[in-house]
């Protein structure tokens, strides 16, 4: 215990030299645990690591709280597990700092072996340094291992907020499919879309989109999602004599349908739905094989009122989803900013 000035009593945490033994005890008992883990790291390298490093992390914080030990422990048993396994790496202060807080992070060590300790180390500092809640970490987890994410493609699904987009689209999923099939489907499909590679300079017509989609092609498939993939832009298909183009069609493997894409660069129109469902049923009689599922159509708009949208859809009978794609670029502007900017109307009214 210690006195301020003022003679109030406050407690000191102890010095490393005056905690030697008890601190000697506990590295030796680290040591023991790393010694006894390393053949089962070469043999599962991954999981069994961070297993060990969760292991390390609750023995620090169970020390702190008993001892009363400061952070300059950790400095202390940097140099000495580096010291001790001059082979290994990842006992660095900062890393043995992050092996703390990712013992606070998961305190369920079941979780720990069952989720998060089947992605890489460093995908799990993407969660703990931006995420701040079990429920996130545990979702972006989950889609890392189901997905393949690396951690540059699980950082970008996080800035995008995909948890908060998945499951969102306007549809009539419910209505149109069987119950095994559209709780599937609904998390599939997103809302809204943000195609943040367009750039800066926004086309106008859905053409000109189109043409950006499929010139940046391998952005806009991992934007859709994993299964996706890639059939045709303005896929011809005769009806009835007349000719009509669907604007990008796509096959998803996981759900073993054709998925037609229809683009507009304006706010939707309960019209747009009638020509979608049009062109699902030519690809279900033209394209769709015996053995796939009924082909799922995708509205993508500027804008959309979502009433307006469930009214349109009711009573169709193909699954439909509508969702409103984005530049997140223009999306990241800070709004201070944003409100200063002119408008594409103000613009074109000042031109005119």
């Amino acid at each position: 215990m210690g006195k301020n000035k003022d003679g109030v009593i406050f407690p000191v945490a102890p010095n490393l030299s005056e905690m030697s033994d008890t601190y000697l005890n506990f590295i030796e008992e680290i040591k023991a645990e790393i010694q006894k883990q390393r053949i089962s790291v070469v043999l599962n390298a991954n999981s069994s690591m961070i297993c060990l490093y969760w292991n390390i992390g609750k023995a620090i914080i169970k020390k702190q709280e008993k001892e009363g030990w400061g952070t300059k422990v950790i400095d202390r048993m940097a140099k000495d597990l580096k010291d001790a396994f001059p082979d290994m790496s990842g006992f660095s202060p900062r890393n043995i700092k992050y092996m703390r807080k990712f013992a606070e992070c998961w305190p369920d060590y079941e979780i720990v072996q069952r989720v998060v300790a089947q992605i890489p180390w460093r995908s799990n500092i993407s969660l703990m340094d931006k995420l701040t809640d079990q429920k996130s970490r545990i979702w972006y987890a989950q889609k890392t291992i189901e997905n393949g994410w690396s951690k540059t493609i699980l950082d970008m699904q996080i800035e995008s907020r995909l948890m908060e987009r998945a499951g969102q689209s306007v549809n009539n999923f419910q209505a149109a499919l069987p119950p095994t099939d559209s709780d599937l489907v609904n998390q599939v499909f997103k809302d809204p879309y943000l195609f943040d590679f367009l750039g800066t300079d926004i086309p106008r017509r859905e053409v000109e989109i189109e043409r950006q989609l499929t010139e940046h092609i391998q952005s806009f498939l991992l934007e859709l999602g994993q299964g996706f993939a890639f059939v045709g832009r303005q896929v011809h298909l005769e009806v009835g004599g007349d000719d009509f183009y669907i604007d990008l069609l796509f096959y998803h493997l996981k759900l073993r349908c054709y998925v037609v894409i229809e683009l507009k660069a304006c706010d939707f129109e309960p019209g747009f739905i009638s020509q979608l469902n049009m062109y699902q049923n030519a690809v279900n009689d033209i394209l769709r094989h015996p053995d796939d599922k009924p082909t799922i159509g995708l509205l993508l708009v500027k804008g959309k009122n979502k009433t307006v949208v469930e009214y349109s859809l009711a009573g169709y009978q193909n699954p439909i989803g509508v969702a409103e794609w984005k530049n997140q670029i223009a999306k990241a502007l800070p709004e201070e900013l944003r409100s200063s900017l002119p408008s594409v109307e103000e613009i074109e009214k000042e031109l005119e």
